[in-house]
């Protein structure tokens, strides 16, 4: 990506002495459900009072860790990356967060991560599964247990769609193998660089951070034909938020501000669970997958500089391992 854009300069002492008063200016500002939001092209975002309510609590610790942060850079410049798993708010609450640095007179922009995946979601699904069940018949295989009579089986369940159910191996011990071939070999590709280009992402927040006034961003849709790039003004922007699930990932280098806003295995279930209208539960491999997302992120965990639970509580990483009993 060229990022050989010419660089801005900002009035340090203007921009320290807004954030210095950032709090009160916002503190009763009203906050609609149309404000500005990520761009993730189709994205939409649908922001409650629990969504409002978390972002003016973090705000006066995000302006903290901005004061810190926006001094040291050259440019008075910082990325945040506000991550966290399934359902848990990202979108809307970044977007707050960057609508109330705007109000303050601190430039913000929020990009989203989802835009960053080599693969558009229909075929990144696709090869998830295929991932997983690539690496469940190489297990097999490594087990000792493939067999006609264990294939046919395996196939029934493919077909379903059920084959990532652990409870098949409680009458099928041999099935195992399988589930264990495919849980590794998916947990090795999910929120890596196999799946997502974190180069390009670093590099992006890396040319934010070192002046440039304009950015080539990525555009992905959800057919072929729905993949851009539009250059966007970051002259006046101080902050760029990045919203993500992977924003806190050890493969990027250029997060100043990591905010986590948690959801615990049990409350990203319950979540789901009132979002779905037809009362269905998430197929086994869906499950799966926001598990082995949800390790990644407790994973990844000590680095956040803020973490806020479901219900709105700041803790530290202390409060963070009582949650989890690490």
């Amino acid at each position: 990506m060229n990022t050989s854009y010419e660089k801005i300069s900002f009035d340090a002492e203007s921009v320290k002495d807004k954030l210095s008063k950032a709090v009160g200016v916002v503190e009763g500002i009203e906050i609609k459900s149309d404000i500005p939001h990520g761009d993730m092209p189709g994205d939409k975002i649908e922001i409650g009072e629990s969504h409002i309510a978390k972002a003016r609590t973090i705000f006066p610790n995000l302006v903290k860790e901005l004061q810190e942060k926006i001094s040291a850079n050259p440019y008075s410049r910082a990325v945040i990356a506000v991550c966290g798993g399934s359902g848990v708010g990202k979108s809307e609450i970044a977007s707050i967060l960057s609508y109330m640095l705007e109000q303050a007179g601190i430039g913000s922009y929020t990009m989203s991560g989802d835009n960053y995946p080599h693969r558009i979601p229909m075929y990144n699904d696709a090869e998830r599964l295929h991932v997983f069940r690539e690496g469940g018949i190489r297990g097999m295989v490594d087990a000792g247990v493939m067999n006609p009579e264990n294939f046919k089986k395996v196939q029934e369940w493919q077909k379903s769609e059920d084959d990532a159910n652990a409870a098949h191996a409680e009458s099928d011990a041999w099935y195992k193998a399988y589930i264990e071939g495919g849980r590794k070999a998916l947990d090795n590709y999910l929120g890596t660089p196999a799946e997502t280009d974190f180069a390009e992402v670093d590099q992006i927040m890396k040319a934010f951070k070192d002046g440039a006034d304009k950015l080539y961003l990525k555009r992905m849709g959800r057919d072929e034909v729905s993949l851009w790039y539009d250059e966007v003004d970051m002259s006046n922007k101080n902050v760029l938020i990045v919203e993500w699930t992977h924003g806190n990932s050890d493969y990027m280098s250029q997060v100043d501000i990591p905010v986590l806003l948690n959801s615990t295995p049990q409350e990203t279930l319950e979540h789901r669970r009132s979002r779905n209208r037809d009362g269905k539960l998430d197929s086994p491999f869906t499950m799966m997958v926001l598990e082995l997302e949800q390790n990644k992120l407790v994973a990844q965990a000590h680095k956040a500089k803020i973490i806020i639970t479901k219900a709105g509580e700041i803790i530290d990483y202390e409060g963070f391992k009582k949650l989890y009993n690490m």
